[in-house]
């Protein structure tokens, strides 16, 4: 195992209109500033829901922070030219939740709101199938300035739209097969002293 300082340091690309690059730290620092922005707000809710799976890590960090129950609603879109178009928004038939049925005021969580069309459509969706949820209020980290549905919260307005490179997103592209040479380089350290 490396020892720390023969560690690759992970420096990344620098921001432009286009792109936006986004480390750990950066990333748990949103949510945090996420879940402030709601609590600030002074609105109680019962449940949160999260997107799968940009919305996931978001959910579990905020359902710990407002210590409510999570629930998961798998939904995909990103699926086009390696997950970088926006291709038919598929929505999961059931929600996943440990207990009771989904009700009551409902904080929906997801990473951004790129378009707005998978927003509206859950929102369609809770409405449609889940008659005991009496309110949604949507969160994102991010919100695009080309989407058509502005969420309740969010951290940052992107004027210009860009990429938003996610830190998770080396995992889109490690295989089982080159685990053993990407722990030999010190990624995994240098990611879980920041995870």
């Amino acid at each position: 195992m490396p020892k720390a300082e023969e560690l690759e340091i992970m420096t990344l690309p620098s921001n432009d209109e286009e792109n936006l690059w986004i480390s750990w730290d950066d990333y748990h620092s949103l949510i945090a500033r996420l879940a402030l922005n709601v609590h600030e707000s002074g609105w109680k809710f019962d449940k949160i829901l999260c997107l799968a799976r940009g919305g996931l890590r978001v959910g579990d960090q905020m359902s710990r922070i407002f210590d409510v129950p999570l629930a998961i609603l798998a939904t995909s879109s990103y699926r086009e030219a390696a997950g970088t178009q926006q291709g038919d928004l598929d929505i999961a038939q059931y929600i996943t939740m440990t207990k009771g049925d989904l009700s009551g005021k409902i904080l929906l969580v997801d990473d951004l709101v790129d378009s707005g069309v998978t927003l509206e459509r859950v929102g369609r969706h809770l409405q449609e199938r889940y008659p005991a949820v009496t309110e949604v209020r949507s969160s994102v980290l991010w919100y695009k300035a080309c989407s058509k549905v502005k969420p309740d919260y969010h951290v940052t307005f992107l004027p210009t739209n860009p990429w938003i490179h996610q830190p998770f997103e080396e995992y889109d592209t490690l295989r089982p097969h080159n685990l053993a040479a990407w722990l030999k380089r010190g990624k995994h350290a240098a990611g879980s002293s920041q995870a």
